[in-house]
Order: structure tokens, then sequence, then C-alpha cells
């Protein structure tokens, strides 16, 4: 009855060709102002799961409590000099901060008053100890650099060294690391290269690695979600910035730039890299597969302009129903065509195949007639179960899929409507010639009889190969951390590669909202005493302690080093003439020792190169005085400053850092940092395991990529068991027989069970990206099944040899190619669900053109 009816309505619509097209353009051009004013994309990744999800209320919370640690872009400089560094970093926040344009606020973590005050008292009691006897030591030499902080006074100090060396009252043991370092920068100016002298690495020698190696702008943009980079505008803010500074004009220093949003918009740029180029060769390969399919344009561009007409109504659809698409609901045009593609193919293939009686309008009308008595019901059947499984997923917590499944699943409705409706409208205008004699294959007729033949080894065979699928189901893993699938060689993502080893740095933690700071305090202690877990911080880890033994050691060594580093009248710079007297001063005084020093003394370069400094053109002497003595006030200004530390308590942690950790109503946060690298899945999962038992109300990023990655791996198995049983329903009313709809699904679950086989062998890790292959999946290989279920009951002998063989394979090859595509993206994980469609596609297809042959029961008529 229904095939009476679907082959009637195509033949009305064919009568009534130019009012249907008309219908379907005005329907398009509809489409097309709803989608243009209406649909909108959005970045924000936080949109592709449920807010309802417990751990995503507490993620949100953290979120909407702690705005300012959100959507950060970070500048980091890598500089040949910490002092470089650090005044990079300054220029650089300087000018960020007057840019209201674009920033919202900006920080230098590394670089506020209340830490480099009380910096000393940060080190344990022995480093401490050391270093101050270390300065203490040094206290003639800094005492004469801070009356006069010049090259002149440098020198002067190195000829008071030489005569400690002559009376035997020198002890250079402990400097000989510092005076090689000296001694390197000093040959420099000496040979006309002078570079600047870093006071930092001088004089706190491997304490000043404690701090790092980079320095960090933090900044928080203003973000335009309307773009598809909505820090775009921040981010080219930030770079012009950056050209104008000093050390980077000259080369010493280098800013990269990464975080979340740096990292987001650089996906976008990746994802269209190549995107035009890989389009284009698509569709040319498209079109050589549909001219193979039909031999004619004039079918080639009614399949083309259904298509393209289909995809608008969808894309309407979606503009009405979801408003804004996602990063995942963006890819329904892939599978809209993908399987519209198919229906177009399988009704065009056959209609050419028909042999009508009649000839010309008359014939044309009956060929179209019985392609719809034949296969209109087929393509009905193939998509409603599609959309059943589309659909499926629509309830799921996965809001990304579930957008997707709407979209898709309406989609294959109007792909059906499309295709016995304006189909056969465009093809009464173009008028292709039927009664082609080569709609199938007939040289597959031995293959099918092949298959016949062995069709119980080869059902044994597929038994085994389904039982392996099977058994590697539980050993799949799904990588849910987004890192994973963005380009390693972006800038984003290779500057995030420098900071990944620092656990402070990591973007990787578990955050805990404590009542109060004294249960702040008890579940740090906790934390920090686990396994896997580096510290946890919390406010009171801005406060240093054993205060009242290292305040004792600072206020000692700062009795003795203050009233020489106090000055109140610094010396005048020196001119060139007084630097080069200097020198020699000095050379002539080290000169006089030369003979008490062993022979890989640096003294010794030292003296040489004052000698040569001593003659050399007075600008290079100068040049020599700025490089040396470039960063020694900032140094002196430094040590003068954490010498007079005092008692500190929770209370004089400036406001800047007591916001990140304590709310107004008085909950306070704890920061978990794991040790180690959390680039692995397994590694992410141990420190997770390792501290959600502190308790249920642990948040953060680390617990968000694992717990989001349990909730997509929910969310599927849900809808995939859906699926299955709501398509299993359509074709027991559809087929009515369990036996048929068992020879529809068995295929079905086949071809899951083989790409499960090639993930592993491949292998291939599940993401957030390729995990749409499923939904394709189920799509495809049902349209497929059904084709060939359908025809074995309308007593189709010659499966493999029948016009639908060759409409599937084209079908294949056609989809393949839009897969194909995104696997040769520059963007991991466009490539990497290109490459999985591509193997869910190919064993689909071994599980149609092979398993169902096989499957097929015996029949009378059948010949073995």
């Amino acid at each position: 009855m229904i095939s009476l009816f679907i082959g009637r309505l195509i033949v009305l619509c064919a009568k009534r060709a130019y009012s249907v097209i008309a219908l379907f353009m005005l329907l398009a051009g509809l489409s097309v102002w709803a989608s243009m004013t209406h649909l909108g994309v959005t970045t924000d990744t936080d949109k592709m799961l449920s807010d309802k999800l417990e751990w995503k209320k507490r993620s949100d919370m953290m979120g909407a409590l702690f705005p300012q640690k959100s959507n950060l872009l970070v500048a980091v400089i890598k500089a040949d000099l910490p002092e470089e560094g650090r005044a990079t970093a300054r220029a650089l926040a300087a000018k960020l901060s007057a840019d209201h344009e674009h920033f919202n606020y900006v920080r230098l973590p590394d670089d506020d008053p209340y830490l480099n005050r009380n910096g000393l008292m940060f080190l344990d009691p022995k480093s401490l100890s050391k270093v101050l006897d270390d300065t203490v030591t040094a206290q003639p030499f800094l005492g004469s650099l801070a009356a006069d902080p010049s090259a002149r006074g440098l020198f002067d100090s190195l000829g008071l060294i030489a005569e400690g060396v002559k009376r035997g009252q020198a002890g250079l043991g402990g400097f000989q690391t510092a005076l090689n370092g000296f001694a390197d920068n000093l040959q420099a100016a000496a040979e006309g290269h002078p570079t600047p002298l870093s006071w930092q690495q001088l004089l706190a020698g491997n304490l000043s690695d404690l701090a790092g190696r980079y320095q960090y702008v933090v900044t928080q943009p203003k973000l335009d979600y309307g773009s598809f980079q909505p820090g775009g505008a921040a981010t080219d803010a930030m770079r012009a910035a950056t050209k104008d500074l000093e050390f980077v004009r000259s080369g010493n220093a280098q800013v990269f730039m990464t975080g979340e949003v740096k990292i987001d918009d650089e996906e976008f740029a990746t994802v269209a890299d190549g995107m035009v180029a890989g389009l284009l060769g698509s569709l040319v390969l498209v079109t050589v597969w549909l001219t193979l399919a039909v031999h004619t344009w004039r079918v080639i561009i009614p399949i083309v302009v259904t298509l393209i007409t289909g995809l608008l109504l969808t894309t309407g659809f979606a503009a009405l129903a979801v408003g804004t698409l996602n990063l995942i609901s963006v890819a329904f045009a892939i599978l809209f065509v993908g399987i519209a593609v198919d229906f177009a193919i399988q009704f065009s293939v056959r209609f050419l195949g028909q042999h009508p009686k009649l000839s010309g309008e008359g014939g044309l009308e009956e060929a179209l007639f019985v392609t719809g008595e034949e296969t209109g019901h087929q393509i009905l059947v193939a998509a409603l179960a599609t959309a059943a499984g589309f659909l499926a997923f629509t309830p799921t917590a996965f809001l990304g899929v579930a957008e997707l499944g709407l979209i898709a699943g309406v989609g294959m409705m109007v792909a059906f409507l499309c295709t016995i409706i304006l189909l056969p409208a465009l093809l009464r205008i173009f008028r292709p010639s039927v009664a082609h004699p080569r709609s199938g294959y007939l040289f597959m007729k031995p293959v099918d009889h092949l298959i016949r033949k062995w069709r119980k080894p080869l059902l044994a065979v597929f038994a085994v190969v389904a039982l392996i699928g099977a058994v590697l189901i539980p050993g799949l893993k799904f990588d849910g951390d987004p890192l994973h699938t963005k380009n390693p060689n972006s800038e984003g993502m290779k500057t995030l590669h420098l900071l990944i080893a620092n656990p402070i740095s990591s973007p990787y933690s578990a955050e805990y909202l404590a009542p109060s700071l004294d249960a702040a305090k008890a579940m740090a202690d906790k934390a920090s005493k686990l396994p896997g877990v580096h510290d946890a911080m919390w406010l009171g880890s801005y406060v240093p302690d054993n205060q009242d033994t290292k305040l004792a050691l600072i206020q000692d060594a700062a009795e003795i080093l203050l009233p020489s580093l106090v000055v109140p009248d610094v010396k005048p710079a020196p001119d060139a003439a007084a630097v080069k007297a200097s020198a020699g001063a000095a050379a002539t005084a080290l000169g006089g020792i030369l003979e008490q020093l062993p022979p890989q003394d640096p003294l010794r370069r030292i003296q040489a190169a004052l000698a040569k400094l001593s003659t050399a053109p007075d600008a290079l002497a100068l040049q020599a005085n700025d490089a040396l003595v470039r960063f020694l006030p900032m140094q002196l200004d430094s040590l003068k400053t954490m010498l007079n530390a005092q008692p500190v308590s929770i209370k004089d942690i400036p406001e800047v850092i007591r916001r990140d950790y304590l709310l107004p109503d008085g909950r306070a946060l704890v920061e978990i940092h794991p040790s180690g690298l959390m680039s692995s899945t397994d590694a992410l999962h141990r420190f997770v395991e390792t501290v959600q038992p502190l308790s249920p109300e642990m948040a953060g990023s680390a617990v968000d990529i694992v717990e989001s990655a349990k909730t997509i791996v929910g969310a599927f198995r849900t809808a995939a068991i859906s699926a299955i049983v709501m398509i299993a329903i359509i074709l027991l009313v559809a087929l009515r027989k369990i036996l048929d709809m068992g020879l529809v699904l068995a295929p079905l679950l086949l071809s899951a069970l083989m790409t499960v086989i090639l993930i592993d062998a491949v292998p291939e890790t599940l993401n957030f990206a390729n995990i749409i292959a499923l939904p394709l999946l189920l799509g495809v290989g049902v349209s497929f099944n059904i084709y060939f279920v359908m025809n074995w009951r309308a007593g189709v002998q010659f499966p493999l040899a029948s016009p639908t063989a060759r409409a599937v394979l084209f079908s294949a090859l056609t989809t393949g190619t839009a897969f194909g595509s995104l696997a040769l993206s520059h963007h991991p994980g466009t490539a990497s669900m290109g490459r999985l469609l591509l193997l869910s596609l190919g064993c689909t297809l071994v599980a149609t053109l092979v398993f169902v042959p096989a499957l097929l029961p015996k029949r009378p008529i059948d010949q073995e």
C-alpha cells in the first residue's frame, strides 16, 4: 500500500515539476534567511555537556565564584637573563593594563610586592642560611657596588679582591661559579660584544632557578562568542604590544601566547587550514563517483541540487530548533550529505535501470512510478531507522551530540522527502534516458555464487571476528582530554608544553572548596601527603613557615649588610676615561697575584679582559659599562627589600592573591597539583582516583576531564542501546518478521565490532571529535542493509550483481571521499574523525557486501 502511494506521489510531483521546484526553492530561500538571521556557532566548549550533571554543576560553580581564573590569555616570556624576562613582563603588563578595550584585567602572578618582599622566607632554613652566609661574605664587594653601581665600582671591587688574595684573606672557593659567569661577560665586552650581566644569577646562583625559566603575564580578554575566534582581537592587541618591547626587539626575549582563549581560537584556524583545498578536491571526486554511478549530467545535476536543497532545509530547521550550533553539532552537514546522497543514488540508479513499455513522457513517468514502487518504501524504512538512530542521542547529557542527533534525525526525513518529491521533478525537467543496460554489475554473479557456496565457512569467520571485537570492547579507551585533539604545532599548544612539566603551571589540577580556612588547611595537609600529589595550595601557602627562625637569620644578615647597602650619596655615572682607568688599575692589581692563582682560576681570564678593556675605544668602554651594571641597581634594591622582611600572617596577603583562594563568605579554595606529567589518560585517571576519595565535592580541570569522559561514554552507551532498540522496532513494524529484522541488525552489529578491532589495531583513540562515527555507522549501516534485505524479500537473486549493490558502492565512495578530506585535515581531532569514519564505513561496506549475502537464508529460487 505504501509502495503504491509513494509511486503515485512521485508521478504527481513529476507532472507538477515546475510548481514543486518553485516550492522547494521558496523553502530553501526561507531556510537561508533563517540561517543568516537565527543561526549562530559557539566556540564555548562549556556548552557541550548538560549543566544538570553534578560534576558540571560544581565546575560551573567554581567558574562563577572565581571568574578571574577562566578564559585566560597568557603571555609566556622566555629571556636570556631572568632580569630581561622580568623587565619584558613588566613592560608588557603596563601596556596591556592601559588597553581597556580588549582586556578585563592584567596580572603579573610572580611579580607581586608581597612575594618579592618575603621571597627569602619561602626558602627552607638550610637554603636560606647558605644564601645569607654567601651574601654576608660578599659584603665588602656589595658595599662598594652600592656606593658606585657602575663598571668603575665593579672594577674597583675586583682590585679589593686582589688585595685580599695577596694577604691570604679572600676565600673564593664558594664564588667560582659567579666569577666564571662574570669572566664570560667581561671577555665578551673586551672583544667588542658586550652582553648584559645577570646579577640575579651571579649573586643567587642555583637559587635563581627556583623561580622557573619563564615570566608570565596573565590576562582575561574580552571575548566575542559570535566570532569563530572570540579572543582574536585581544590576541592581536597583545601581539602588537610585544613588538615594541626592548628585549623583544633585540632578540634577548621571546613572547609566546597560550591559555584557554588562545588554544580555542587556534583550533578553528587549524580546522579551516586547508579546508578549501580539501573541499574542492572532495567535490571533484564526488563528481567523478556520481558520473561513474549514473553516467549522465542529466542525473548528476538533479542529485546535486536535491542534496543542496535538502541541506539548506535542514540548516533552516537547525536555525529554528537549536539556534546556536556547538563544535560537534556543526558536523550535521557531513552526516546529512553522507547519507542523503545514498538515498538519491539508490533512487537514480534504480530509475536508470527501468525498462518502461511506453516511450517519451509516458515512459519517463512509468519509470519513475516503478522506481517509486520498488525503492520508495525501502528508502522510507532506511530514513525512519536512520532518523531513529540519530534521535536516540537527543535525550543524552552530551549536548553536543544531542543537538547533532536532533538535527541529523530530522534531516533524514528531509532527505527522504527531497528524494521522492524534488528529485523526480528535477528528473522530469532534465529528461535523462532510461533502460541503461549496465545498471548493475553482471560480472559479480560468480562472486554471488562463490559466497553462497562458501556460506557457512564465511559466517564462521565473521563469527570469530565478531567474538574478537566483543572481547576487545572493554579495552577501548576514551581520551577525554580536549588538549589531545588540538594541533600540537600551534603556538598555544607548543607554549603549553613548555609549562606542562611544572606542576604549578600545568593545566591539570583538582580543586576543593572548603567551608572555612581551617577546613582548607586540613584538606591541604591531607592532600599533600597522598602519592602522586606535588602540592596542595591554599591561602595559607602564601604565609612562610618557621618565621621566627628565618627572620632571626635574615635580621642577623641585615645588620651586617644594610649599613653598606643603604648609601645616601651614590657616585655619579663614570665617563669612558674613568671606566678604562678603573679597568687598568684592576688589571694591574690582579696581575700581581697571578702566580698565586691556579691555572684555571677565572680571575686569570678577568685580568686579561680588564687589561684589554683598559685600552678599548671609548664607545666600547661605555657599552661595557651599560651591559655589566644594567641590572645591578634592580638586584641591590631587591636584596634591600628582602632584608627588611617582617612577620606576616594570612591577613597580610594582598587582595589580588587573596581573591584567588578566599570568598567573601569565608569559603576557601584548595588547589591540588599532580606530580609528574599528566599527558597520558592513565596518569590523569590515577591522579583523579587518588584525590576524589578526599571529598565527593572535588572539582577542577583534571576532574572535569575524567568525569566528562565518563559522561560521554555513558551517553553513547545509552544512546547506542536506545538506537538499536528503536531501529529494531521500526524494522519489525516495517518488515513484520523477526528474522528479517535480525538480518538487518546482525550486519550492523558486526560492522561495529569490526570497527572496534580496527580501532585497537591501528590504533585509534576515541575522543570528543571522532566519536560521532558511531551515529554515522548506525545511519549508513542501516540504510545499506535494509536495501539488500528488502531486495531479498522481493526475490532478487544476485545481490552483488544488482543495481542496489552498484548504488551502495558509489554511495560509499561518495561518502568516503568526504570523510577522506577530513582525514587529511591539519587538525588532529578532525583528522581522527575522518580516519575513524573511513574505518567504520569500510567495515560497514564489508558487512553489507560480503556478510549480508552470506547471511541471507537460501530460497528455492536461489542457485548454489
